[in-house]
C-alpha cells in the first residue's frame, strides 16, 4: 500500500506554486525574456534557473521577493482549468518547454499574475504559501541564472537564522545589532 506523506507534500505544493509567482515577478522585473530552464521543487526549498544575460542586483531580488509576497497577499485562488492547447494558449497561458501536448491541457491561473500550463499540484490560494524569501542568486552557465527561496515554515526558519546569526556576530562585537555594520567598518 501506498502511503503519502501529508506535510511533506504540503510543504512542496507552497514551493510548486510559488515558483510560478516567481517565474512572473521574474519577467516583470527583468523582461520578458526571462524564461525557465529548470527548477527543483523540494519540501524544504525551491531552485529555479532561467535565461537572463547578467547577475540579478540586490534591488532587483528585493523587488521581484516584494512581487511575490504581495501576491501571496492577495491570496488569489488557484484557478486551474483543463482546456484545449489553443484555448489555454488564447488565455495567455505561458508555454516554454517545446512538450509535445495532446489535445487538453492544464492551466494554472494564480490571480491576473501568473498564467502557465502546468501538470502539477498547487495551493488554493496564494495566501497558502504564507512567506517567500529568496535566498541565493547565481550563475548556472552561461545565459543562464539560478534563484534559490523558501516558503512557509521553511522562510519563516531561514529569517530565524539570519537573525539568531546576526544576534551572536552583534555580542561578539559587543554592539548592538543595528550598529554592527559600523562596528565591522571600525
Amino acid at each position: 500500500s501506498a502511503h503519502v506523506d501529508a506535510k511533506r507534500r504540503a510543504a512542496i505544493v507552497l514551493n510548486h506554486s510559488a515558483t510560478h509567482l516567481l517565474h512572473a515577478a521574474l519577467r516583470k522585473v527583468l523582461g520578458a525574456h526571462v524564461q525557465q530552464k529548470g527548477s527543483l521543487v523540494a519540501a524544504d526549498r525551491l531552485r529555479f534557473d532561467f535565461a537572463h544575460f547578467e547577475p540579478v542586483s540586490p534591488a532587483q531580488i528585493n523587488e521581484i521577493e516584494t512581487l511575490v509576497n504581495e501576491q501571496v497577499r492577495r491570496n488569489h485562488d488557484a484557478d486551474v482549468r483543463v482546456l484545449s492547447y489553443d484555448d489555454a494558449i488564447a488565455a495567455g497561458a505561458l508555454a516554454f518547454f517545446g512538450d509535445k501536448y495532446g489535445d487538453k491541457v492544464r492551466m494554472l491561473k494564480l490571480g491576473d499574475f501568473s498564467t502557465e500550463l502546468c501538470g502539477g499540484t498547487h495551493v488554493r490560494r496564494t495566501g497558502d504559501i504564507g512567506f517567500f524569501k529568496i535566498v541565493a542568486e547565481s550563475g548556472v552557465a552561461a545565459g543562464i541564472r539560478r534563484i534559490e527561496a523558501v516558503t512557509g515554515e521553511g522562510a519563516l526558519a531561514w529569517v530565524h537564522d539570519q537573525e539568531t546569526r546576526l544576534a551572536e556576530a552583534a555580542a561578539v562585537l559587543k554592539a548592538p545589532v543595528p550598529e554592527v555594520a559600523q562596528r565591522i567598518g571600525q
